[in-house]
């Protein structure tokens, strides 16, 4: 490896330094004792600051509340045990306040003479937002529209039913049926794993939902503990149509 020339002043070696990191596309930050030393002209516009501002600021600072603890030891480590840090997601801010997701990669260095670290920054925010335009589609194909008769379709709802998820299926549903001329919709709830308030409150908020789009709603495989926790619920919110299985539900509409 190329040795930096030992007869540079301290002066000089930062000047080299700018030279090769200052037009990265990436926030480069170069700190010692928690203090930025330096950062890239790309790094400040991405924190929307000036370079002025931030020179001399505790690099902590930029993370979030959540992160820090973790960002001090991480810079205890590489300052101490000169050791070059795994890359992490973490969420920095910037300077009007608004958070990014980002990569973090960490290794120690020398600067002019100084022993430091420096830090590179990479806005994820992109590949955040693709992720989970991804998950969306996995999620609305995992909620499947069977339709089995004239007027009539099933969704079949497996796994658990978190408020997350519960949320999610009330946006998807309706979406979901709106291209299909309906007038009885079976929800088999025999695939839920556990059974909670969430999962009741969802079946009377679909319910609720159902009968404002004038299609009446089933709901099939129902547990005994779902049952019972329905009755409970059943004073405030009126009652479910429900059917033993979807077998059942299709032969008695069908007629």
């Amino acid at each position: 490896m190329k040795q930096s020339n030992p007869n540079l002043s301290d002066k000089e070696k930062k000047a080299l330094y700018h030279q090769v990191v200052e037009y990265a596309l990436e926030t480069t930050i170069i700190h010692s004792n928690q203090k930025v030393l330096y950062i890239n002209e790309p790094g400040a516009k991405f924190l929307k600051a000036k370079r002025e501002d931030l020179i001399g600021a505790n690099v902590v600072d930029v993370f979030t509340e959540r992160y820090r603890d973790f960002i001090v030891e991480r810079i205890r480590k590489g300052t101490e045990e000169r050791v070059v840090s795994e890359l992490v997601e973490t969420t920095i801010y910037r300077a009007d306040g608004t958070t990014v997701e980002v990569e973090l990669f960490c290794h120690p260095v020398v600067y002019g003479e100084i022993e430091a670290i420096q830090s590179t920054i990479r806005d994820i925010t992109p590949r955040k937002a693709a992720e989970a335009e991804l998950e969306k589609v996995l999620r609305e194909v995992a909620t499947p529209i069977v339709p089995v008769h004239d007027g009539i379709a099933i969704i079949p709802l497996i796994g658990d039913l978190n408020e997350f998820r519960t949320c999610e299926l009330i946006e998807i549903i309706p979406g979901k049926i709106e291209e299909y001329d309906l007038d009885y919709l079976i929800i088999d709830l025999s695939g839920i794993y556990s059974i909670n308030e969430v999962t009741v409150e969802f079946t009377y908020k679909l319910d609720a939902m159902m009968q404002l789009l004038g299609i009446d709603l089933i709901f099939t495989g129902f547990r005994p503990e779902l049952a019972k926790k329905s009755v409970e619920a059943s004073i405030s919110h009126g009652t479910l149509r429900t059917m033993s299985h979807v077998k059942e539900a299709l032969r008695q509409l069908v007629k």
